[in-house]
């Protein structure tokens, strides 16, 4: 007897319509499967593409220096003396270096910021000049911290947009003086809104000269350096001219340099295990699914011995027998597979409309890979089942009801 594919799949589908409510139950396990991992993933791969776009619109150029070392060495810091801290000399140093395209010496805090009968707490920043090239801002009004002397700065301020909205309304800001933490500043600028980052409002801040921030909040040191480099200049080249600018200074390596290329691997790199984690929450219910095949297909072999003995004697062989069964398992995992891609983009695309400020993506490589495991599930479930009646002797087999 010869027994084509089509043969095969025209036999296996119709076996699967006979037992339209089994084989929909069936199926329906492996289409919750797909569903989840399309919906979990896509949700994933959202916050994975929506927290990178929040750090990358800083720039992807930057080196951070911090004060101290983060890594943790078997000798107590004492022995060597205490950690120096960054001065705005380090940064004007830094500067000079040819590697470099702009230094900022930084320090934030939080403090009152006071204009006639208005009061409002918000983010104070120390900055410099070139704050704005750094971090990619860019002002709206009025224009940004002159150049001055780093040490002898004015008490020049400049707004963000929700500070100015809350401080002076419709009014012009330009000129009129506020008090940030007591001390006078006369508004020179305000910035062009930059929205909310990880839900931080980096508009409700004010920028004044970093030397005025350290006698604001009466810090001995900056809270960071940045630097931004030329694009291609390697960052390892960077690192290491900095490092050798302030070991020099330092005397000693007693600070943390970050490239935000380094950050952002690192920070890919956890995202993308949380994508694989929750697509590996949904694959379990393929499993589940893949369960429910192997239940149905043993129960199938059993039915259908008798057909299974007409087959065989009339000349089907073994490995015809097991394609049938096999071929009946895939195709149960493949119709459930396709419903459940078809209900995970449904509900993907349900979830964005109805909450716009969730982050959803839909992870295509994760799909095409449930969509491949869903149809490896039935392929394995349908395995056993198929190799039992293949070894079915005719006779006996004929005689079966």
């Amino acid at each position: 007897m010869s027994m084509t594919r089509t043969d095969l799949l025209r036999l296996a589908g119709s076996a699967v319509r006979a037992h339209r409510l089994r084989s929909l139950l069936t199926a329906l396990g492996i289409a919750i499967g797909i569903a989840a991992v399309v919906l979990l993933t896509s949700i994933g791969e959202g916050i994975h593409r929506f927290v990178l776009a929040e750090f990358t619109q800083f720039g992807t150029t930057l080196l951070a220096v911090n004060p101290g070392k983060t890594t943790t060495h078997g000798t107590a810091v004492g022995v060597f003396g205490t950690t120096r801290p960054l001065t705005i000399e380090d940064a004007e140093a830094l500067k000079r270096l040819p590697e470099v395209r702009a230094v900022e010496a930084v320090v934030a805090g939080n403090g009152l910021i006071e204009v006639e009968n208005r009061k409002r707490r918000a983010n104070v920043y120390g900055v410099g000049a070139t704050f704005p090239e750094v971090f990619r801002f860019s002002v709206a009004v009025g224009r940004f911290l002159p150049a001055d002397d780093p040490r002898a700065a004015r008490n020049f301020a400049v707004l963000g947009s929700t500070l100015e909205r809350e401080l002076f309304g419709e009014r012009n800001p330009l000129g009129a003086a506020i008090r940030v933490g007591g001390s006078r500043f006369r508004v020179i600028g305000v910035m062009r809104p930059k929205g909310q980052v990880l839900g931080f409002d980096v508009d409700d801040t004010v920028y004044i000269p970093t030397a005025k921030a350290l006698e604001l909040f009466d810090r001995e040191g900056l809270m960071e350096i940045d630097v931004l480099y030329d694009p291609q200049t390697p960052p390892a080249r960077v690192e290491q001219a900095v490092k050798r600018v302030l070991v020099a200074r330092h005397g000693r390596d007693d600070f943390t340099l970050t490239t935000q290329e380094k950050m952002l691997d690192v920070l890919g790199s956890v995202l993308e295990v949380l994508t694989l984690a929750v697509g590996t929450l949904g694959g379990v219910s393929l499993l589940v699914g893949g369960v429910g095949i192997l239940t149905i297909m043993t129960i199938s072999v059993r039915e259908r011995t008798a057909e299974i003995g007409l087959l065989r004697a009339l000349g089907a062989e073994r490995r015809q027998v097991l394609g049938l069964f096999l071929a009946e398992a895939v195709v149960l995992s493949l119709a459930g597979g396709g419903a459940g891609l078809l209900l995970g983009l449904g509900l993907a695309l349900g979830l964005s409309l109805l909450l716009p400020a969730l982050p959803v993506q839909i992870a295509w490589l994760y799909v095409a890979i449930a969509l491949a495991v869903s149809a490896v599930v039935g392929l394995l479930a349908g395995l056993l089942p198929a190799r039992h009646a293949a070894r079915l002797d005719p006779v006996v087999a004929l005689r079966g009801e």
